[in-house]
């Protein structure tokens, strides 16, 4: 079930009519959102919930336990993150070691089939998977370290763990952050509602009609049925597929956080709009926040972070950037656009170049330059494999098609992509240039951005494809 699909719709409908029933009462609230979010997630495969439900049991007794065996808290963490490890390496990474496993032994002459031996259910991969892992872990953790009190209550866990906005695609939640507010009647004023309803349309617009607009101009180059291959179209093609990404995930995140405070809860921003950083640390603070501070709190900084002077800063670094990597996809071209990632930043922290040129004339070169770093990591992010990648990127530096005749067949994209594209360069300005704010009521204003929005997505939605994030 997905937010833009009319089977959604019907249960937000059917949700929010029974919300002011249920939320009244801690029970009653708790149950009824651990229920409608197992009815949403077991809306794609009922099987999965399983999963769901066993790696949420291992963590709601193993932060029982670590505060009860003080001489075993090792062990229950170990045991929480081996279930919640286990489980995400079977499901997600099982054909990518077997695969890495049949090469190695084949390079010292033994022919091995470890791809043939793994059980079907293994090969699906579940939605979601990645990002409750990641919640449910942190949650431990965080009790572990002292940081949290353990919930007594099973319904309080899982209405926390399987709430349904954030389920499938994030933002990753912590339990510090969300469980004190579910253990609340939170209700709502008009204003609240009001600021939940821009959020979902604006997110609304960024899949519906940013990323769903640009997704068959993108779908085709890299499948190959586009008839045009040269580097002008290679690179509108990578512009648009990182515009794509953005708005696809963000606009997920923008849904998510509004129905969360349609409820009367609180989720954390999670983009804040990366394309115009200045620098890739910045870039990394703005994008995908809630992971990015996931693997900030719970791999770089206890691994030493940058505390250990700058040779074990960048080994950290380095890291914390592949295993994101690793968590993204059980591919290497995840592996590589981690790998440029690290390698981009160390050459930042190595020479400051970005600092430098912040202070002379070319400081408005700092977001291009930096978006330039971004797209091209990006080429690997989105190919099929490493080889299409390299050609995608041999294709863009060698400039030998400068043909234009695209722009005719895929119109439409690229008017879209304009549109995202002018939008950010808007809010640059804004936030730069105070003169370029728009002199009209802050409310009459989100009142003409909601309906364009709204209108927008019912007259000009592209083809409706699940966000793109469900495949992580």
């Amino acid at each position: 079930m997905v937010f833009n699909s009319l089977e959604f719709l019907v249960f937000a409908i059917l949700f929010f009519g029974l919300w002011p029933v249920f939320r009244k009462k801690d029970t009653a609230r708790w149950s009824f959102i651990t229920i409608m979010s197992f009815i949403f997630y077991g809306w794609w495969d009922w099987r999965f919930l399983f999963l769901i439900i066993g790696s949420g049991l291992i963590d709601y007794f193993a932060g029982i336990l670590l505060t009860q065996k003080s001489e075993h808290r090792k062990f229950f963490l170990i045991l929480s993150l081996a279930g919640n490890l286990g489980s995400l390496s079977i499901f997600k990474y099982s054909v990518f070691f077997a695969d890495a496993l049949e090469h190695l032994f084949s390079f010292i002459g033994v022919n091995i089939n470890l791809i043939a031996h793994i059980p079907d259910f293994a090969l699906i991969l579940p939605v979601g998977i990645s990002f409750y892992t990641f919640q449910s872990m942190s949650y431990t953790i965080d009790v572990y370290r002292g940081r949290l009190k353990p919930t007594r209550n099973i319904l309080h866990f899982f209405s926390y763990l399987a709430m349904f906005p954030q389920l499938v695609a994030g933002p990753i939640v912590r339990a510090k952050d969300l469980l004190q507010q579910l253990a609340q009647d939170r209700r709502t004023n008009s204003l609240q509602r009001w600021n939940a309803i821009k959020l979902i349309a604006y997110g609304l617009f960024q899949k519906v009609v940013i990323a769903d607009n640009l997704s068959l101009f993108i779908d085709s180059a890299f499948e190959g049925k586009s008839t045009f291959d040269g580097s002008a179209y290679w690179w509108v093609v990578m512009i648009a597929f990182s515009f794509q990404i953005y708005c696809d995930f963000s606009g997920y995140s923008l849904i998510a956080r509004g129905l969360a405070k349609y409820m009367g809860y609180h989720f954390k921003m999670n983009f804040n709009h990366p394309y115009i950083s200045t620098s890739l640390r910045e870039f990394w603070t703005r994008w995908h926040i809630s992971l990015s501070t996931w693997f900030r709190d719970y791999v770089y900084i206890p691994i030493g972070g940058s505390r250990n002077g700058l040779l074990m800063g960048l080994l950290a670094l380095w890291a914390t950037m592949l295993l994101s990597g690793l968590w993204h996809g059980a591919n290497y071209t995840f592996i590589v656009w981690a790998a440029l990632h690290a390698l981009f930043s160390s050459i930042e922290r190595l020479t400051k170049w970005n600092k430098q040129w912040s202070k002379s004339k070319l400081k408005v070169l700092l977001i291009p330059m930096i978006f330039l770093q971004a797209m091209v990591a990006w080429v690997y992010f989105r190919s099929e494999n490493i080889a299409q990648a390299h050609l995608i990127v041999s294709k863009l530096f060698s400039f030998d098609s400068m043909d234009f005749q695209f722009i005719v067949k895929f119109e439409n994209a690229i008017t879209v992509l304009c549109l995202a594209i002018l939008i950010e360069v808007f809010i640059y300005l804004r936030k730069e240039h105070p003169v370029f704010s728009i002199r009209f009521k802050k409310s009459n204003l989100d009142i003409a951005l909601v309906c364009l929005s709204i209108i927008s997505s019912i007259l000009f939605r592209g083809d409706g494809a699940q966000f793109i994030y469900f495949q992580f």
